[in-house]
């Protein structure tokens, strides 16, 4: 009998799938917010100002900037893959919770839920083999 649930996990229990998987997850997580912490350094003031405009304090955009931009490209490579995952999964829900609020921005909302989903994910997983972590000596699943 046909079991597509079962034919897909023999497909990608195999390492080079499983490890190309791994990577692309990691890369389409990482890339969101990459672009996002480049385009708050890019439009620094207008971030600030909206910031500000939300009852966020403007001084802790360089720390929103350091965990976008360094936590996505920490994210991209695998360097403390778990830990990154943890901090930007429960950014993602914060942000959802504190800037999506609104009915007119519910499809902004459920995308950060969905993408701290993936980010837990990872925290649980971790980043895999083809990862920095693995190369030192973290112990990949």
């Amino acid at each position: 009998m046909f079991n597509p649930d079962k034919m897909i996990a023999n497909i990608v229990e195999k390492k080079l799938i499983k490890q190309g998987f791994t990577v692309i997850a990691r890369f389409l997580l990482a890339y969101i917010f990459i672009v996002a912490g480049f385009g708050k350094i890019i439009g620094y003031t207008v971030t600030a100002g909206y910031m500000q405009s939300m009852g966020v304090p403007s001084a802790l955009l360089p720390l929103v900037i350091l965990l976008e931009l360094g936590g996505g490209l920490a994210l991209l490579f695998g360097f403390q893959t778990r830990t990154i995952a943890l901090f930007l999964g429960v950014f993602s829900i914060v942000s959802a919770l504190m800037f999506h609020g609104s009915a007119d921005d519910v499809n902004a909302f459920r995308k950060n839920l969905a993408i701290a989903g993936g980010l837990f994910f990872i925290t649980i997983y971790g980043g895999g083999v083809a990862c920095l972590d693995a190369l030192f000596g973290k112990k990949p699943n």
